[in-house]
């Protein structure tokens, strides 16, 4: 099982781990900062330093059970189980996408409907509402999550057990997507005053840290579905 730093901090860029599993192109490490693959978040990509200066390229990251596969590019030939390893996030791209995901929340915050999916990357982002009519203005939209983000909300992580999540069932927003459960505890992310809902991605401290954004286009997509797209305003 591999221990994910990025819960404990997702601001660490890099830490030491130490090989546990060698495959045909992955490894898998005993902590990683790499964030795999999911909930609309895309995984981590960066690279793998080794004691004798060998590097490899960090091209996505997964999650297989409850290891963190690091898929690479380069020969894996002359690594062994219990290597030790630096393992160094692409920062600039996983920033981006803390700052859209927490945008997204943001988002979620403003139009009051389900959420049917959505995805993030590092430079746009977007939700789908079930929304059978159109009511959603891109300009006024844009005005209120710019007044979010400049309010500087601070954003917490928060655990709930299974049964009190089960027991709240509105702070769940995704419908096809469920959070996942059956460890006992189910994470929340907080924007104070603004947003609580589960969530496995990272996330930033604060809403200002999110810069300026705005609704780029809002899409009809299908007879119940309105997608929202957003980008930075930069």
């Amino acid at each position: 099982m591999t221990e994910n730093v990025f819960y404990q901090d997702a601001y660490a860029s890099r830490c030491d781990a130490v090989v546990t599993a060698i495959g045909d192109g992955t490894i898998v490490l005993d902590r990683s900062v790499f964030y795999p693959m999911g909930g609309g978040q895309p995984g981590d990509t960066g690279k793998l330093v080794f004691g004798d200066g060998a590097q490899l390229a960090v091209v996505d990251t997964r999650v297989d059970s409850d290891d963190i596969v690091h898929h690479v590019e380069g020969d894996t030939s002359a690594l062994e189980v219990g290597d030790a390893v630096s393992a160094e996030i692409d920062w600039n791209r996983r920033h981006r996408h803390m700052r859209m995901h927490t945008c997204l929340h943001l988002l979620c915050s403003l139009i009051d409907a389900p959420v049917t999916g959505g995805s993030v990357a590092a430079e746009k982002a977007r939700l789908d509402f079930d929304l059978p009519e159109s009511t959603l203005d891109k300009i006024a939209l844009t005005a209120s999550l710019n007044e979010l983000v400049a309010a500087d909300h601070p954003i917490g992580i928060e655990w709930i057990s299974d049964e009190q999540l089960q027991q709240q069932t509105e702070l769940v927003r995704t419908m096809s997507v469920k959070p996942p459960m059956g460890r006992g505890k189910v994470r929340l992310v907080n924007i104070a005053g603004v947003d609580l809902q589960p969530c496995g991605g990272t996330h930033l401290k604060s809403t200002g840290e999110i810069g300026a954004v705005r609704v780029r286009k809002i899409e009809k997509k299908g007879k119940m579905n309105r997608r929202v797209i957003l980008a930075f305003d930069e």
